[in-house]
């Protein structure tokens, strides 16, 4: 990503919120304010190694001076929050993006259930501060211990009932039980590990569809596939991608600029426009309407010839 595209900003501060999990609170160098966004929303954050990292904000969407994230750190990861957790210092000078709102509480809905699990509760923080007049919100907080259950005291402020579920206390969240029944008007949000999102796609299959709405921490897993070739409209080339290449890597190769970040399916900053040809969609975000005159190049692939608007 070309620092034109993105916003600079500067480390304002930083404090520990729980066992391994801080904040980092960033303000622009460069502009009076930060552009506005919708509880849910995340940012990619460019690293100085260059280095990208999708992060929910976690603060207050009505302050424009400043955005906030929440950072698990992740020994065993690939870099970006050991470098936040142990390098990063306050006056340190970043780039991010533009917020990317995919996850915010539905405008219509009169009462939404939250559910979290770990640091999936950072872009729920968001939501319950940008929270549609007259809706009841409840929070359901998954977490191995209680040590571990950052922003708790936030979050019980702003809710209208929050339940804790510390595992090591034997206490679990009855997914199933919860979300056996559904009424009008109540939709269901999920943040967490895969096994939490996919209990709760479960138990709510019967729900109207848009109702149940998930935010995905893993990405998709690209275990390549046939060959195809692509037409850059942009650029004129034509372009071959093998069956163990992506196309992502393909177009890095030919020179050809496109922004990514989690390279899982997950963050769209690598979504390209479908001039003509069938997309084979492996990702794990996009809508249906999205998916009709668009892609993910890091994971998705073609059935022939793509015709791309790059």
């Amino acid at each position: 990503m070309a620092p034109k595209l993105l916003i600079k900003v500067r480390l304002a501060g930083v404090r520990d919120e729980a066992e391994g999990i801080r904040s980092l609170t960033f303000v622009p160098v460069t502009r009076p304010e930060l552009p506005p966004w919708r509880g849910g929303a995340h940012v990619i954050l460019r690293l100085p190694d260059g280095v990208r990292r999708s992060y929910s904000l976690c603060g207050d969407p009505s302050n424009r001076g400043a955005y906030r994230v929440g950072v698990q750190r992740e020994p065993g990861g690939r870099g970006g929050s050991e470098y936040l957790h142990t390098a990063a210092r306050v006056g340190d000078e970043f780039y991010l993006t533009h917020p990317q709102d995919d996850f915010a509480l539905a405008a219509a809905a009169s009462r939404h259930v939250l559910i979290a699990g770990g640091i999936g509760i950072t872009p729920i923080l968001g939501m319950l501060r940008d929270r549609p007049p007259g809706s009841r919100v409840e929070v359901h907080y998954c977490v191995a211990t209680r040590s571990r259950a950052a922003f708790l005291a936030e979050v019980e402020d702003l809710a209208d009932a929050v339940t804790l579920y510390p595992s090591d206390e034997g206490r679990r969240l009855d997914v199933a039980g919860l979300l056996a029944e559904h009424t009008p008007g109540e939709h269901v949000y999920c943040c967490g590990p895969p096994s939490l999102g996919d209990a709760v796609e479960a138990a709510a299959a019967g729900w109207p569809d848009g109702t149940v709405h998930r935010e995905r921490f893993v990405g998709a897993v690209s275990d390549r596939g046939a060959p195809f070739d692509v037409e850059l409209v942009a650029s004129r080339k034509t372009l071959h991608v093998p069956a163990d290449r992506t196309l992502l890597e393909v177009l890095r190769e030919a020179g050809v600029t496109v922004d990514s970040s989690c390279e899982g399916g997950l963050c769209r900053s690598c979504r390209v426009g479908v001039v003509a040809g069938t997309p084979v969609h492996r990702d794990l975000v996009l809508s249906a309407s999205q998916r009709e005159s668009s892609m993910l190049a890091c994971v998705s692939r073609g059935d022939g010839v793509l015709r791309l608007l790059l």
